[in-house]
């Protein structure tokens, strides 16, 4: 039997005792995020006041405004990584990269879908062609796309190259569709209430705590389901190259 050398016995117990505290660390965050969750619900329905005007139907703005921004910083991220994948060639950014794109196309769904709910009651209709919702529903396509190409490439290292100039071009569609309620004022999306030009007063105290912990709990939702999802995808590209390995080793012999 092969006996390791010290130093790799060391750096393989270093390994798996920071693999031991990374699952720790991620479930944590998990439980974390389920907590906020149900405080969230509880203050959305128990203490933050009804609008005067739409009534029960504005508590879908604590669901809906926060996913997009959620998946707004998920692009973004994604944006980075295949940056810096595109730089460095290396399979950790293109994880976090194809992890985040994957939180944000879920996210940016539940936008589009929170805000037909929304619609329907409020304008009578589904879906209408408004700016920030033709330009929303343009990225979820974009980043669709960027899915497919991950999916269904033949060759997975030419997938990871044109995926990240994908993920990287989308992003231009980001920051349209958060001035589109500026250039191109509408009934349906009058008010921003977060970034550098959000209207003063557009909520009151109550509401404005409630949006608060609102974004705060989804951001921290993205951020788990992002640490669970590049961990599962390091351990797909683990077991991939693991048996790509077994495939060459048994044509050898």
């Amino acid at each position: 039997m092969e006996q390791q050398h010290p130093g790799q016995e060391v750096q393989s117990r270093t390994k798996t005792a920071t693999r031991k505290l990374g699952d720790t660390l991620r479930t944590a965050l998990l439980l974390l995020s389920a907590v906020f969750l149900v405080a969230d619900l509880a203050l959305i329905f128990l203490w933050v006041p009804v609008e005067r005007v739409t009534r029960e139907l504005f508590q879908i703005f604590y669901f809906h405004v926060p996913l997009a921004m959620a998946s707004f910083l998920a692009f973004f991220v994604t944006f980075l990584a295949s940056s810096m994948y595109l730089w460095k060639r290396t399979t950790a950014w293109d994880a976090l990269g194809h992890a985040s794109a994957e939180v944000g196309v879920l996210f940016m769904s539940l936008v589009l879908i929170t805000g037909s709910i929304w619609a329907k009651p409020a304008n009578g209709v589904w879906w209408t062609w408004d700016p920030r919702l033709t330009t929303s529903l343009i990225l979820w396509l974009i980043y669709l796309g960027y899915l497919m190409i991950r999916a269904y490439a033949s060759n997975p290292s030419q997938a990871r190259r044109f995926a990240a100039v994908v993920g990287i071009v989308g992003f231009v569609d980001v920051p349209i569709v958060y001035f589109s309620a500026v250039w191109w004022r509408n009934e349906i999306h009058p008010n921003l209430y977060m970034g550098p030009l959000a209207e003063p007063d557009a909520l009151d105290s109550r509401m404005f705590m409630g949006f608060m912990f609102s974004m705060v709990t989804f951001l921290l939702l993205y951020c788990s389901v992002l640490w669970q999802r590049v961990s599962l995808r390091r351990s797909e590209d683990a077991l991939h190259t693991l048996r790509l390995t077994e495939n060459i080793q048994g044509g050898i012999s």
